[in-house]
């Protein structure tokens, strides 16, 4: 008892004395942030994630049906659990669930007939602590650790008190200990997870139970008094008195069930109640949250940003726990063996390498190290590089991004891995197509070779997928380069223009294109949806040709004209057709009520257009429609996102575009020019270097770069380096109501182009 009481105090002491010197960043986080979504029109499809940085399992309220994507929608009213999470999109579900709910008076362990009202006065989303006081007078509350979390129920004073857990709806063995009052078992749940993955959990009560039993989904059937049980959709229940508060700690582990209990003891044996718990979270994402200090502006904007912030530093996903001894390992989902070293998933590159990892880069580079030999770990197991994980590889959309991350870290001097594998690897994705999924290798990869293009519609979204292979073999061709690799670099090389090949100079836009050269379909429409392209149309995909903006401009007529097609993205109509999608998709739901033309940012292939005004003589376009995407469609209510979050893309643009910066072609060490949201942000870097961004002026109004100096040299590129920003110091710029229409306008200020600007 001496040692706990010694061991909060000096927790109390040391929170205090942090505490004094840190501003309260936390406060701004709502985690309800894009939860107002639905099938039909998403605001981000989030929902309340209460968790620690990149933790290894996160917690929920659960407002969905077991099995459903849906898993929480503010516009429901009735919580039918609180449960273990790692799903990062409503399209993806979730895996390795379980859920806990309280229960007072009649014994109800359905999901359905457990379900209990509530209201979001009575709610608090914050990322350290969830709260909710139900219609019934139960109250429950959630703080988190990296592989676990600390509940606390109190039950009203009449009727008697029950936890129900749910082992959902796969196969799941539970143990009821009632001599050391906890339940302990495991969960085998999720798409394409064979039976011998499993999530192993250990769920401790701080208070005995005096009735307990186990019971069985399908048919609700109940087994009082039953102490074990195993099978599909198994559960358990234990009973409690009236008006009891109960606290249980739970903690689970995908490679045994000692390792379930290590993880308990570890990260939740320190804390004697959940309030020492939510503390010592608090001061985790306090101190993270401080990475990035923002001042000035409005306490709305601050609001904004740190909720994004958060939403921006949850994936991926650590997969990995720590040993006895403190050294790292796994149990891969991949060949389900356990594995020295760091792992990490659920996330999709074709979503997250365009804005998250180069976010990452810059605030978690020890991290990104790790992550990219883990990549290579996948490739030794699976036989391919990841492209989606969920937790285990499934290929999903399109484009094999991994050498994106593999060249971006190379370039930023990141350089855990071997490159000479790394471009095995992507050799090997690049000339093969995969048992699974269209990012399991590559659709058309023979034709994409032989005639430089995919054809349409011998192969599905194949435009989208020439652009992207494009930029890819780019970044393939720039690791090469970069590592003294000849031969890669001149296979690479080949194939990094390939995005002519779509073009059509009569429309001026990307199109399909058959095996003999014909453009398809005949009645071209630019607003059309689908066929030849992934979640778009035509006004979208033009702009994917992250790595030579310059040769686009070629393409278009040059500069002039490329600045005239990027302006008509936001005057032509926001009118759509739905093309071979057959029905309206959320996408085109969210593009519409944007009302932003044919600016679709609620996706992901548009949303680095708005900085390719800086490659132009008018780049004072991107600092107007940077920050006019922010004001208008970020927020950080429950409305806040203009469509899929998607496992902290989106969320990571917004972070990025309000320090003024964006990565438009990752695999190159330069950050695009925008318009800082902030009059004053302070970036501290891994190593304790500061960057101090001043944006002198900075309102509403004045939201056009007049001047800018690093360390006081002035300078005009439309750009800074990685190296530059990591290097710290002063970066302050004069802003002003109305463009400088000198600055950044020399074909020597824009960024990297394979073409040279002329």
């Amino acid at each position: 008892m001496k040692k706990r009481i010694l061991f909060s105090l000096t927790l109390l002491a040391a929170v205090t004395a942090v505490s004094a010197r840190q501003p309260d960043l936390v406060q701004y986080v709502n985690t309800l942030q894009g939860t107002n979504s639905d099938h039909d029109l998403t605001r981000g499809n989030t929902y309340p994630t209460t968790a620690l940085p990149f933790g290894m399992h996160t917690w929920s309220p659960q407002t969905g049906e077991n099995g459903s994507g849906w898993k929480y929608q503010y516009a429901k009213d009735s919580i039918r659990g609180f449960q273990q999470a790692h799903q990062c999109s409503s399209w993806t579900r979730d895996y390795c669930v379980f859920s806990l709910m309280p229960v007072t008076g009649e014994l109800a362990t359905g999901q359905h007939e457990r379900a209990a009202r509530f209201s979001h006065d009575n709610e608090i989303a914050k990322p350290h602590y969830y709260c909710v006081e139900l219609d019934n007078g139960i109250r429950t509350e959630i703080s988190p650790t990296e592989r676990g979390a600390h509940l606390r129920f109190t039950f009203p004073d009449s009727g008697d008190s029950y936890i129900v857990l749910d082992g959902y709806n796969g196969l799941a063995s539970v143990r009821i200990d009632t001599r050391a009052n906890r339940i302990t078992g495991w969960v085998t749940n999720g798409a394409g997870l064979r039976p011998g993955f499993r999530n192993y959990f250990v769920i401790q009560f701080d208070t005995p139970f005096y009735d307990y039993g186990t019971w069985e989904a399908r048919e609700n059937i109940r087994s009082p008094r039953n102490t074990s049980d195993e099978g599909r959709g198994r559960g358990a229940y234990v009973r409690f008195s009236p008006g009891v508060t109960v606290e249980a700690k739970v903690a689970s582990s995908y490679i045994s069930p000692e390792q379930a209990q290590l993880n308990l003891e570890r990260e939740l044996g320190p804390y004697q109640n959940l309030d020492e718990t939510k503390e010592a979270a608090w001061q985790v994402w306090n101190d993270h949250l401080n990475r990035i200090l923002v001042e000035g502006g409005s306490e709305e904007d601050k609001a904004t940003f740190y909720s994004c912030f958060f939403r921006a530093s949850l994936f991926s996903r650590k997969f990995y726990e720590l040993d006895p001894n403190g050294k790292p390992y796994y149990f891969s989902p991949n060949d389900y063996q356990v594995h020295d070293g760091y792992f990490y998933t659920d996330t999709g590159f074709w979503d997250t390498f365009r804005a998250q990892f180069p976010l990452s880069c810059l605030l978690h580079p020890t991290m990104q190290g790790r992550y990219m030999q883990a990549m290579l770990d996948v490739y030794d197991q699976c036989g391919w590089l990841p492209s989606w994980s969920f937790p285990h590889e499934a290929g999903s959309m399109i484009g094999n991004h991994a050498i994106s991350l593999f060249a971006d870290a190379w370039v930023k001097g990141i350089r855990t891995f071997d490159p000479e594998k790394a471009l095995e690897a992507y050799y090997h994705e690049a000339t093969n197509k995969g048992p699974w999924g269209p990012a399991n290798g590559r659709d058309g990869w023979r034709d994409y070779y032989l005639l430089g293009y995919v054809p349409y519609p011998e192969v599905h979204e194949a435009t989208a997928k020439t652009l992207e292979y494009a930029y890819d073999d780019f970044c393939g061709y720039a690791l090469a380069k970069m590592t003294g690799n000849d031969f890669y670099a001149d296979v690479f090389a080949r194939q990094m223009y390939n995005y002519r090949n779509v073009f059509d100079p009569a429309t001026g836009f990307m199109r399909g294109r058959d095996r003999s050269g014909n453009w398809t379909p005949q009645e071209f429409d630019p607003t059309e949806w689908g066929g030849p392209y992934t979640e778009g149309a035509a006004w979208h995909y033009l702009w994917s040709v992250f790595h030579d903006v310059e040769g686009l401009k070629s393409l278009l007529g040059g500069d002039d004209d490329f600045v005239l097609k990027l302006d008509s993205v936001f005057t032509a109509t926001n009118d759509f057709k739905v093309g071979t999608y057959g029905r309206v998709i959320h996408e085109m739901a969210e593009m519409k009520l944007m009302d932003m033309g044919q600016y679709a940012h609620g996706n992901q292939p548009i949303q680095h257009m708005v900085y390719l005004y800086s490659y132009t003589r008018q780049p004072w376009k991107a600092q107007y429609h940077a920050r006019n995407v922010m004001r208008r469609m970020y927020d950080a209510t429950e409305n806040g996102y203009p469509g899929d979050e998607d496992q902290g893309q989106t969320s990571s643009w917004y972070v990025l575009s309000a320090l003024g910066l964006y990565s438009v072609c990752p695999g190159t060490d330069q950050y695009v020019l925008g318009s800082p949201l902030f009059p004053k942000t302070t970036v501290t870097f891994e190593d304790g270097r500061q960057l101090v961004i001043e944006a002198n002026g900075n309102s509403d109004e004045n939201l056009y770069i007049k001047s800018a100096s690093l360390n006081g040299v002035p300078f005009t590129r439309n750009y800074l380096t990685y190296d530059e920003l990591v290097s710290g110091g002063i970066l302050k710029y004069e802003m002003s109501s109305q463009p400088n229409r000198k600055r950044g306008t020399r074909p020597q200020d824009w960024p990297f182009s394979l073409t040279q600007a002329k």
